[in-house]
C-alpha cells in the first residue's frame, strides 16, 4: 500500500540548474531533513546538475533526485563564445518541465506534495504549491541587499530611469544610500524585461511576497536595520538561516595539492589567496595583469587556477615565483581561508566566496563580473569597510600592486582585518543554539512540520 500525504510528508524542491544555485538548495534540504525525519524530498532539477550534485555531494538519505527537461535541443553542442544559451533554453522549457516531473512522480508513488521548496528564481513553484493548497517556501541564495533591489525594480526604474547615470547613488533608497546605479545586477535599470534572466528576475520580485517564507543564506547581524525593516515589510517572513557555511553539515574537503601544508610555511597574513569561483575567469590581459602584479611584489600566492596556467599566464611565471606561489586546479577554500597565513582574498565576490571570506575573517579584493557581485563590491568597500574593488573593475599591474599593498601592508588594510572579525564573530553566534539564524530555521521547520 503507498504512503499518503497523510502518513508522511512528502516535499517537492525545484532547482535552478546553473553557477552555484542547486548545491546550497541541497544543503537546505539536507538540513531540514536533518530535523524531520518523516519527511521525503523529490528534487527536481536538469540531469546534468543532478550529476554534478551527486558527484560531488554524494547520495542523501530520503531525497530522490529526479530530472528535469533541459530544453536543450538534441545534439546540442556547448559553445564557450554563447555561455548563456543553456539557460535560455531552460528557460524557455519551465515551467513545463517541472509540471510534468512533479505530476508523474505524485502517479508513481501514490503520494502527493505537503510543501514546494524551490529556488527564489523558480517563482512558478507559487502556482503550483497554490494549486495543492500548499506552502512555499523560497531559498535566496545570496545576500539580501541583491533581493531588496530585485523586489523594487519598477521603482527603482521608476527613480533611476532605464540607462540612466551609472554614478547617480540610491540616496532614496533606505539602506542603499552608498549604492549607485552602476552597481545594481545588470538588467535591472536597463533594457527590457520581457525575456530571458531579466523576466524571471522581475517576476520573482512580484511573486515572492506570496511565499510562506523566503530563507536566505545569511544572518540578520549582517547587515544594517534599514536594509532589514524594508525587507520585513516586502516580505514579512524573510528568515536569515545562514551562513550555510556554519549552520549546514559539510563534507569533508579534500586537499590532494596540499595546500593547507604549504600556507603553514608561509608566514602570518602575507599570502594572497585567488580563486573566481566556477563559473567565470578574467580575460587574457587581466590574468597577465594580475600575474604582472604579484611577482613584482614577491606576494605569497596561493592561486586556484581553472584552466591551463603555462597557456595562459606569461611565459616562465611559473618557475620565477614557484618559491613563493602555489598554482593548483582546485582548493579547499573553506579551510584555505580560515588559515592564519592568509592575508587576502582576491575573489569575484560571489555571495558565497564573500561569507566564506567573513567566517575565516580576512579581507578581500574585488574583481565583479556580473550578477550581485558589483553591488556586493560596492557594499564590502563602502558599506562594511572589509575590502576593496579593483581600480576600475579590472586587473591592471599598478591597480593591483595599490590593492595589494593597502589590504596586506597599510594602515587601512589593518583596520579592515578588525571590522571584519567583528563580522565574524556575530556570525558564529547568529548560529549558535539561541542565536537569530537558528531561531529563523526553526520558524521554517515549523511550517514545514504543520502542514
Amino acid at each position: 500500500m503507498p504512503e499518503t500525504k497523510s502518513s508522511r510528508k512528502h516535499i517537492a524542491v525545484l532547482a535552478f540548474p546553473f553557477g552555484t544555485h542547486a548545491t546550497p538548495l541541497l544543503g537546505f534540504v539536507r538540513r531540514i531533513s536533518e530535523a524531520a525525519s518523516d519527511a521525503k524530498f523529490s528534487f527536481f532539477s536538469t540531469a546534468q546538475s543532478n550529476a554534478v550534485l551527486l558527484a560531488n555531494r554524494g547520495e542523501v538519505e530520503r531525497v530522490k533526485f529526479l530530472d528535469v527537461d533541459s530544453g536543450l535541443p538534441n545534439g546540442y553542442v556547448f559553445n564557450k563564445s554563447d555561455p548563456n544559451a543553456p539557460v535560455v533554453y531552460f528557460l524557455k522549457a519551465t515551467p513545463g518541465n517541472f509540471e510534468r516531473a512533479v505530476e508523474i512522480v505524485v502517479a508513481e508513488t501514490g503520494m502527493e506534495f505537503s510543501c514546494f521548496i524551490s529556488d527564489a528564481f523558480m517563482w512558478f513553484a507559487a502556482e503550483m504549491a497554490e494549486k495543492r493548497r500548499v506552502p512555499w517556501i523560497a531559498l535566496w541564495t545570496s545576500g539580501p541587499r541583491s533581493l531588496l533591489v530585485h523586489l523594487h525594480t519598477d521603482f527603482l526604474r521608476e527613480r533611476l530611469g532605464i540607462n540612466g547615470p551609472g554614478e547617480q547613488t540610491l540616496e532614496f533608497f533606505p539602506g542603499l544610500s552608498e549604492i549607485r546605479a552602476m552597481d545594481l545586477p545588470e538588467g535591472l535599470v536597463s533594457g527590457p524585461l520581457d525575456e530571458g534572466v531579466p523576466l524571471l528576475l522581475h517576476k520573482m520580485g512580484q511573486i515572492l511576497p506570496k511565499a510562506a517564507a523566503v530563507a536566505a543564506n545569511s544572518y540578520e547581524e549582517l547587515d544594517l536595520p534599514d536594509v532589514n525593516k524594508l525587507m520585513k515589510t516586502r516580505l514579512p517572513k524573510f528568515l536569515n538561516i545562514g551562513p550555510f557555511t556554519l549552520s549546514s553539515l559539510l563534507l569533508p574537503a579534500s586537499d590532494e595539492y596540499c595546500c593547507l601544508e604549504w600556507l603553514e610555511k608561509r608566514e602570518k597574513s602575507s599570502v594572497a589567496y585567488i580563486s573566481f569561483g566556477s563559473v567565470i575567469q578574467p580575460p587574457l590581459p587581466e590574468l597577465t595583469a594580475l600575474a604582472e602584479a604579484l611577482e613584482a611584489r614577491k606576494t605569497p600566492f596561493l592561486w586556484s587556477f581553472r584552466g591551463n596556467p603555462t597557456e595562459q599566464l606569461p611565459l616562465g611565471f611559473l618557475q620565477r615565483t614557484s618559491v613563493y606561489g602555489k598554482m593548483v586546479p582546485w582548493a579547499p577554500q573553506i579551510k584555505i581561508l580560515q588559515h592564519s597565513s592568509v592575508g587576502v582574498f582576491v575573489t569575484h565576490g560571489g555571495w558565497n566566496s564573500i561569507l566564506e571570506s567573513i567566517i575565516g575573517g580576512v579581507p578581500m579584493i574585488c574583481r565583479p563580473f556580473f550578477g550581485d557581485q558589483k553591488l556586493n563590491e560596492r557594499t564590502l568597500e563602502t558599506v562594511w569597510g572589509i575590502g576593496l574593488g579593483i581600480e576600475g573593475r579590472k586587473f591592471t599591474k599598478d591597480g593591483t600592486m595599490k590593492a595589494l599593498e593597502v589590504v596586506l601592508c597599510s594602515e587601512q588594510g589593518k583596520i579592515m582585518r578588525e571590522k571584519i572579525a567583528v563580522l565574524k564573530k556575530l556570525a558564529f553566534q547568529a548560529v549558535e543554539s539561541e542565536g537569530s539564524s537558528t531561531a529563523n530555521f526553526k520558524a521554517v521547520m515549523e511550517l514545514i512540520t504543520k502542514t
